[in-house]
């Protein structure tokens, strides 16, 4: 029989240092742990690119070397077929279309959060850990762990939960888990969500003999294992000579391939001849149909509008923050922060505007253009945040559709 207030958990073992610390935070708990590794590498695939780096990276034997050193057992899931249609695909895909996407997101939402903890559940786990440095806050919780098995949520009802930033605010990964479904993330365990910074982590990784607790940082798209984004897509859509257009219509340069450039970029442009003004350009725009890069003065960037939707993922009951059963309404900008990059700094909203219709809720944030708000790409997740008495709380995500700025173009 299991020991009250003790539960069965799968921890994801990617091979490096935070799983494996996150891993041993459990057992330490009295926890029922087993591991299981992603296989994710598909050697099949057109734009498999090889790790250059002078430090080979074997994650598989890695995970193994954590699973034997903590006592636990190992099972590997190749998820390469669905990781590579559900995320890679959508990754590239994106990019051919002209959006800026972040791949974590989607992989949080349909693979760690979405296929995993369905499995898990079918195999008798009652929650998945992984070593995500965000925080998870339950009714009766202590510390981090959560407390005997979860309830079983109602379908379309909110379980009673908040996603929260994690303590290590540079490293943070709430942002990247808010896309994820309410009822899934309500049986996610995150034992790094107190840890300051990742010094901690590598210390207590050193203290308890893990042997991975030097192991360098992965890149932070996993599939792209030497960081370089644009040779990956190159390799995947291909170079195709394209125009440079500056604010006033003029073609002030050439490109080979609109999908490697998103707004707010200026280096990589290679404009051949200053503007007049001699103030530097900058990405405003591409147009995916005619493989077109739009520049303009940096002021042209400031953004006093976000449009985002038309699906509204929300990780709160949107009628406990005053709006209708569907998210219509407005919402009180008090206490409210938005968030539109991993690890960009928080803004704060003039106002946010949630307008119900057939094919979705389409989601409205105003801001001053003295908040400096730059660079903001449809594609790009936008993540709302509410301060509660438990820490910035994550309320709801939706995909950037648009963007005004206002009277600077």
């Amino acid at each position: 029989m299991r020991r009250k207030n003790l539960a069965k958990i799968l921890v994801g073992l990617s091979g490096g240092v935070d799983s494996a610390v996150a891993t041993a935070r459990l057992q330490a708990a009295g926890h029922e742990v087993s591991g299981f590794f992603m296989q994710l590498e598909s050697p099949s695939r057109p734009w498999s690119r090889p790790v250059t780096s002078a430090e080979p990276v074997d994650a598989l034997a890695d995970a193994h070397r954590v699973a034997d050193f903590l006592g636990v057992e190992l099972q590997v899931w190749d998820l390469a077929e669905r990781f590579n249609r559900v995320v890679m695909d959508s990754f590239v895909q994106a990019y051919r279309d002209g959006l800026t996407p972040n791949p974590c997101v989607h992989c949080n939402r349909f693979i760690k959060f979405g296929y995993v903890i369905e499995r898990a559940r079918r195999e008798g786990f009652d929650y998945v850990a992984t070593g995500h440095y965000a925080r998870l806050w339950r009714p009766g919780q202590v510390g981090l762990i959560p407390v005997g098995v979860p309830p079983t949520v109602a379908e379309g009802a909110f379980p009673d939960f908040a996603l929260l930033r994690g303590s290590a605010i540079g490293k943070d990964q709430s942002y990247v888990l808010a896309g994820a479904r309410a009822e899934a993330l309500a049986r996610a365990v995150f034992p790094l969500g107190d840890v300051t910074d990742k010094a901690a982590t590598r210390a207590e990784a050193e203290a308890l003999g893990i042997p991975v607790a030097g192991k360098r940082d992965s890149f932070d798209i996993c599939f792209i294992p030497d960081g370089d984004t644009r040779g990956f897509l190159r390799g995947c859509i291909g170079a195709a000579l394209g125009q440079i257009v500056d604010e006033d219509g003029a073609v002030v340069g050439s490109h080979d391939g609109a999908f490697q450039y998103t707004v707010g970029q200026r280096r990589g442009l290679h404009i051949p001849r200053p503007h007049q003004d001699g103030a530097p350009r900058y990405v405003v725009g591409t147009d995916a149909e005619t493989n077109t890069v739009f520049v303009a003065p940096r002021q042209a960037l400031t953004v006093t509008e976000i449009q985002a939707g038309p699906a509204v993922n929300w990780l709160t009951d949107p009628t406990r923050l005053g709006l209708g059963a569907t998210g219509e309404g407005e919402l009180d900008p008090v206490g409210l922060t938005i968030q539109f990059r991993a690890h960009g700094q928080p803004v704060t909203p003039q106002a946010v505007h949630l307008e119900s219709s057939t094919d979705g809720t389409k989601l409205q944030v105003a801001l001053s253009p003295t908040a400096g708000v730059t660079g903001v790409a449809p594609g790009q997740s936008l993540v709302l945040y509410q301060d509660s008495s438990q820490g910035d709380r994550v309320i709801a995500q939706a995909t950037i559709t648009a963007t005004d700025c206002g009277p600077n173009l």
